[in-house]
């Protein structure tokens, strides 16, 4: 049943508009992704509803979206940048591209295991706007993460939650659901291109009064990472800064230009 599944997914384009679409961004992750794409497929397949995967590449230079276009697998769509501009606008691209009923933005490194997908969508049935993959909630885990960026990602939950009192207790987490028009309403709004994307999407979902549920999910730190977290720290600082501003200058307001 489940390569059966599978096998549907692989050869036949969806007809009409899927229920779920899955967006990975990717950089120079031609070593890590096709295992990703296997695993997705295999466990998403396994519900029999319609889905699609669009891999947003981020101007990788290593092959990936070739290697990606090689595979000819029906409902994968990869969408292209010319240039690398960052995470949040390889995510922003996908989303704004995805055609289903809800859209999952996931790593490419598959760190936050698909399964928990299943998590995710339970919590926008139970009545969720967002939900969110959260790595301090109760419940959750997490493997071969370093002090230091334990110690980081403690920074980043304080910083955001004393700065803009956003009652989120993770949210770097690269494993996020909602219900594509909120998506392309919050990302479409959104101004940062880099790491600090997801503050800034959690933030104004928050202020827009969206449901924000945290699921706790199990998380690995995978080999081959590309985050160097000491430039990651300084740019979210920064960030931080300028989310503040945004607010503060009604630029998050429904109807601003963004």
């Amino acid at each position: 049943m489940t390569y059966e599944a599978y096998r549907a997914w692989r050869d036949r384009p969806i007809d009409g508009s899927p229920s779920l679409s899955v967006v990975i961004p990717a950089y120079n992750e031609a070593e890590r992704i096709l295992p990703t794409v296997g695993a997705f497929a295999v466990h998403l397949s396994r519900s029999g509803k319609p889905w699609e995967l669009i891999v947003s590449d981020d101007g990788s230079t290593d092959g990936t979206p070739e290697l990606l276009e090689a595979t000819t697998l029906a409902n994968l769509h990869v969408v292209r940048a010319p240039a690398n501009e960052g995470k949040g606008a390889a995510v922003r691209r996908g989303v704004m591209a995805a055609r289903g009923q809800a859209v999952l933005f996931a790593d490419a490194d598959n760190s936050t295991p698909i399964e928990h997908a299943d998590d995710l969508l339970a919590a926008l049935e139970a009545g969720a706007d967002v939900a969110i993959g959260s790595r301090a909630a109760d419940g959750a885990s997490e493997a071969n993460k370093s002090a230091f960026r334990r110690m980081a990602s403690g920074g980043i939950r304080w910083l955001a939650s004393t700065t803009l009192a956003l009652d989120v207790r993770d949210t770097q987490c690269g494993f996020k659901l909602m219900p594509t028009p909120i998506a392309q309403e919050l990302f479409s709004s959104m101004t940062i291109d880099g790491f600090s994307f997801d503050l800034e999407v959690l933030f104004l979902a928050a202020k827009r009064g969206y449901r924000i549920a945290e699921v706790p999910v199990g998380w690995v730190d995978a080999p081959g990472s590309k985050v160097d977290v000491r430039k990651e720290m300084q740019r979210f600082l920064r960030d931080l800064a300028l989310i503040r501003a945004n607010d503060l200058r009604g630029r998050y307001e429904r109807g601003s230009v963004a």
